[in-house]
């Protein structure tokens, strides 16, 4: 018997792929590098299931069903590579190789030109949900090859996350690197609500004192409104979870942060893309701060201080930090929506918004109710430039300011760091201010650079030079960006 899939790379998101994929019907036939990871796997967890273990890239070709498909679980980089190359070797034109790892999307793009150059079909998958969500349903994010959709479709749709209508979380998204793109963008985001979280959790600790214990239970409270999301529900199991001492694990933690990149690629292509992305890009710049843990301790020598006890009524403040989370949450999401838009139009995409969105509905680390208000947003209006521009959102961020400001405030006359609650907010009011100052920062440029400007009296497209000082010359620069 062939079959309907091969799996290389068996890891523990590897493993548990193959795990779900034979639970729902299907064969799968698996390869590792290291001959004793595919013999400890098909005689231990894959023993009597319909996993077959092969030990060279002939084998596992051979043992394949045609077209044959074979889904790559390696770390991003050059050996993903290394396998297209060894694989091309071992499989017929019309075979589909998809790659399920972290890659960037631009190596997605030039992957795909390259394979589809050979006549091999190549998708790269986004995958999102942990090793939980590899077993029992993860969030997929299919791009690359359109024609090898169709063969891959049945296993993708049927392994993946579903949400209470049982709509799949698994859709095309596009062409070439646009799976891997929207996954890139996810992880951004993913970064921006952990550290949304994060500043919530610093100010009722240091703020207001609270006990984890306390704050345990306030999470469990927001789970229950539109907050209601996977990193509210597990932030809730962390601030409760004791050790054999009765000891709250979080407190012994050490405050320095890790990064795989995927959030530093989402911000360095929103300034590709000239897209002002703020919120994600100070998530990313919050963990490069956390990770000077002993400057910081010097620092705080240096420049000491003391949160001042917070006086007020606790219970209404608390409110408002949710309220001030929960509209971050908005601008967070707004921006990101921004970016695929752009890249959009760069790459010559056709996303489905709402589409997105349902895929991130379940399965995925950033899986939340909030997502479903989304995805109604682009499927009343699929040209929606901004979701602040949006009835539901607009009329949600309007009643959520007055306390977004009070917490901001409150942060910064406490000395306590909320760098993604007042970026969101700065981008928000800027965003809702007609007139910004850039007409003095174009002054700026055309003085020193005669870069030129626009009038407010003239058309736009018709541009200005002045001779600042006199002495200058009248000839202007050409357009560009400085």
């Amino acid at each position: 018997m062939k079959a309907n899939i091969g799996l290389i790379g068996l890891a523990v998101m590897g493993e548990n792929l193959a795990m779900n994929m034979e639970s729902k019907g299907f064969t799968v036939a698996v390869y590792n590098r290291t001959a004793d990871k595919v013999k400890n796997f098909v005689e231990g967890r894959a023993a009597d299931k319909n996993i077959i273990g092969t030990y060279s890239l002939q084998e596992l070709a051979d043992s394949l069903e045609k077209p044959r498909k074979v889904l790559m679980m390696v770390k991003a980089g050059q050996v993903v590579d290394d396998f297209i190359e060894k694989l091309m070797e071992v499989l017929e034109p019309g075979d589909i190789i998809i790659d399920g790892g972290n890659s960037h999307y631009p190596d997605t793009i030039r992957r795909t030109e390259y394979v589809e150059s050979k006549g091999f079909h190549f998708m790269g998958c986004g995958v999102s949900g942990g090793e939980e969500g590899a077993l029992t349903g993860p969030s997929l994010m299919p791009g690359g090859s359109e024609e090898a959709w169709n063969h891959v479709k049945p296993i993708l749709q049927a392994i993946c996350a579903k949400v209470e209508d049982g709509s799949p979380c698994c859709d095309w998204v596009g062409e070439n690197g646009a799976g891997h793109f929207v996954k890139m963008v996810h992880n951004g985001i993913e970064y921006g609500d952990m550290q949304l979280i994060c500043e919530a959790y610093q100010l009722m600790k240091d703020g207001l004192g609270m006990t984890s214990e306390e704050m345990h239970e306030v999470f469990a409270e927001w789970n229950n409104t539109e907050l209601d999301s996977y990193l509210i529900e597990i932030t809730r199991d962390i601030l409760g979870y004791k050790d054999e001492n009765g000891e709250t694990v979080v407190e012994y933690i050490l405050d320095t942060a890790g990064q795989k990149g995927t959030g530093r690629w989402t911000a360095t292509s929103a300034l590709d893309q000239g897209v002002p992305l703020t919120l994600i890009g100070e998530a990313v710049y919050a963990r490069c701060l956390s990770a000077m843990k002993e400057e910081r301790v010097t620092a705080s020598k240096r420049f000491p201080k003391t949160v001042a006890p917070f006086e007020g009524d606790k219970k209404e403040f608390i409110e408002c930090i949710r309220k001030a989370l929960y509209a971050s949450k908005i601008i967070s999401y707004a921006q990101g929506y921004i970016l695929l838009r752009q890249a959009a139009k760069a790459y010559d995409w056709n996303l489905n918004y709402g589409g997105i969105a349902l895929m991130w509905r379940g399965g995925c680390i950033i899986r939340s109710a909030f997502l479903g208000k989304i995805k109604e947003a682009f499927d009343k209006n699929p040209e929606l430039e901004n979701l602040l521009l949006d009835d539901y959102f607009a009329e949600a961020i309007e009643g959520l300011v007055p306390a977004w400001r009070e917490v901001v405030a409150y942060a910064v006359k406490a000395g306590v760091p909320v760098p993604a609650f007042a970026s969101a907010l700065s981008y928000f009011d800027g965003y809702t201010t007609a007139t910004l100052p850039a007409n003095l920062l174009q002054a700026q440029r055309d003085y020193f650079g005669t870069h030129t400007y626009e009038r407010i009296d003239q058309p736009r497209g018709k541009f200005f030079h002045t001779n600042w000082t006199g002495r200058g010359g009248n000839t202007s620069a050409g357009q560009y960006d400085a």
